[in-house]
């Protein structure tokens, strides 16, 4: 794995449920770490769903590996969410190439 094209800084968000005070659910997405990562956009879509044109871009994002990264997560770049569909070990344990999901 080539850490010289670890370029982009993103954050990897995990979902969680909290009580406000109320004593109400809220959901909530929390920091789990900002790493370094490479960025490739692998294709992007257009389809229609419940009548509505959706866009759609498949991302992968190459890290260092991390045993806690899993598909109920999401990447944060910018100001858009690339939600985790699969993660993949590369090597022994060299690293993680992480497919993603982003809808505009």
């Amino acid at each position: 794995m080539n850490p010289g094209g670890m370029d982009r800084r993103v954050t990897i968000e995990r979902y969680t449920a909290t009580t406000d005070s109320w004593g109400h659910p809220t959901k909530t997405w929390s920091t789990l770490a900002e790493v370094w990562a490479q960025k490739k956009e692998v294709r992007a879509v257009e389809r229609t769903e419940q009548a509505q044109i959706v866009a759609l871009s498949f991302t992968q994002f190459r890290i260092r590996y991390r045993n806690d990264v899993d598909t109920t997560m999401r990447i944060s770049y910018g100001s858009q969410y690339y939600y985790i569909t699969a993660v993949k070990e590369l090597g022994r344990q060299e690293g993680l190439e992480i497919s993603t999901e982003f809808r505009d």
